[in-house]
């Protein structure tokens, strides 16, 4: 895309909707436009009862956004809404400027982001389930695919018009991701029969996920001020602080009005979520909307149906906070990722909530069965270890997951 790329933004507000929700849904289109190095140089709002079916807005309102393009020589206009195939030709009749809506600035961003080739391919099949019903008055647009905003993808200036080879490759594509679902499903059922614990990082996109992922794991996730800097999930291991072995992954961030094309692309990716043993949900504190973001996260859990799984919710950015922040889920715990001292203070809760979700046990092992003592430090959370020089063993105090293997050699 051609750098720094000049936008006009337009929003139309149902009277219905909250004014604190509108300009939230406003910032979050504004920081999308930075974060694929638009600039924005223009802001058009209306406040609409009903959306027009044929232009979106009012002729009027079209000329007035058509105007404010030419005098502040924006190259790209962008809606806040997903609009209709006819609604998008015939607003760019009138605008005589390419427009775009939100899906399509979305998918432009994951596009830019996917690293793996699973990532690529579901970004891929988004965009062509997006552009699938948009091709007819798109004729010469795809064609001259140059760049700029919402024109980046995989094959993208390869594509000809022709529907009947989107769809082929549309089928190519799900034939291969379904491949790599296989393949992700052998490697979960590995996991599963080495019982490893499975931790999930969910939250709202910039709520601080992979900043916490990098410092409980000491690895180099990527880490920037930006929307979706995460795109492929990543699994690592952690230690709890009793010594219990856990694996984490950071997944992708969730947005309100996400497109459905992506929803339906990222369902894999997501999914990694519904395996997982626990949930630490970041949530950005210090965001004017973050109870909204809370609740668009927890709506998403629980189509994905993950939402009964033990969870943690993290109100990081605290040192962003002027006044005291009350939370709106327990449990809880409010910090900042970037402070050592609050890392374990998560750590340490994480192993309290667990406590109260799994079973306690006391079990005796001798001192000659280094394996199995190891075991439970591994696979269990150990509270106390005696050693009994009498007994020559370990009295060993803990607490283990109800359905563990290890449980029955407790008894």
């Amino acid at each position: 895309m051609s750098a720094n790329e000049r936008v006009v933004l337009v929003a139309r507000k149902d009277p219905a909707e909250l004014e604190e929700r509108f300009q939230s849904s406003l910032e979050e289109l504004q920081s999308l436009t930075e974060t694929a190095e638009g600039e924005v140089c223009k802001i058009i709002t209306q406040k609409r009862d009903r959306v027009h079916p044929a232009t979106y807005l009012g002729e009027g309102k079209l000329q007035e956004i058509k105007e404010a393009a030419e005098e502040n020589e924006a190259e790209l206009i962008i809606f806040n809404d997903e609009l209709s195939p006819g609604q998008l030709r015939n607003i760019q009749d009138i605008a005589e400027v390419r427009v775009i809506d939100r899906s399509q600035l979305i998918l432009d961003i994951f596009a830019g982001r996917a690293r793996t080739k699973e990532g690529k391919l579901q970004v891929e099949l988004a965009q062509l389930q997006y552009l699938l019903p948009r091709l007819s008055g798109q004729g010469t647009a795809l064609s001259r695919l140059g760049g700029g905003i919402g024109t980046r993808g995989p094959g993208e200036t390869k594509l000809e018009t022709d529907r009947r080879h989107i769809q082929r490759r549309i089928d190519d594509i799900k034939r291969r991701l379904d491949a790599v679902v296989k393949q992700r499903e052998q490697y979960r059922k590995r996991r599963k029969e080495n019982r490893a614990f499975q931790v999930a990082i969910v939250g709202y996109t910039n709520a601080g996920k992979s900043t916490f992922f990098n410092r409980v794991t000491d690895s180099r996730s990527f880490e920037e001020d930006l929307l979706f800097a995460t795109l492929d999930p990543l699994t690592r291991q952690m230690s709890l602080p009793s010594g219990f072995q856990a694996l984490v992954s950071d997944t992708v961030g969730f947005i309100q009005d996400l497109p459905t094309t992506l929803i339906a692309a990222f369902r894999s990716t997501l999914e990694e979520v519904t395996e997982a043993d626990f949930i630490v949900h970041m949530v950005d504190a210090s965001h004017p909307d973050h109870i909204q973001q809370e609740k668009t996260v927890l709506r998403l859990l629980e189509d994905l149906g993950a939402a009964k799984l033990p969870m943690l919710t993290v109100y990081n950015k605290m040192d962003l906070l002027n006044e005291d922040f009350i939370p709106d889920s327990f449990p809880s715990i409010t910090v900042s990722v970037h402070d050592s001292i609050d890392l374990k203070r998560i750590l340490h809760k994480i192993e309290e909530v667990l406590k109260e979700e799994w079973d306690e046990y006391d079990v005796f092992i001798p001192a000659s069965e280094g394996k199995r003592l190891q075991q439970f430090k591994t696979y269990s959370m150990v509270t106390s270890l005696t050693f009994h020089e009498d007994k020559e063993g370990y009295a060993l105090h803990g607490f283990i997951h109800p359905d563990h293997p290890l449980k029955h050699q407790i008894y």
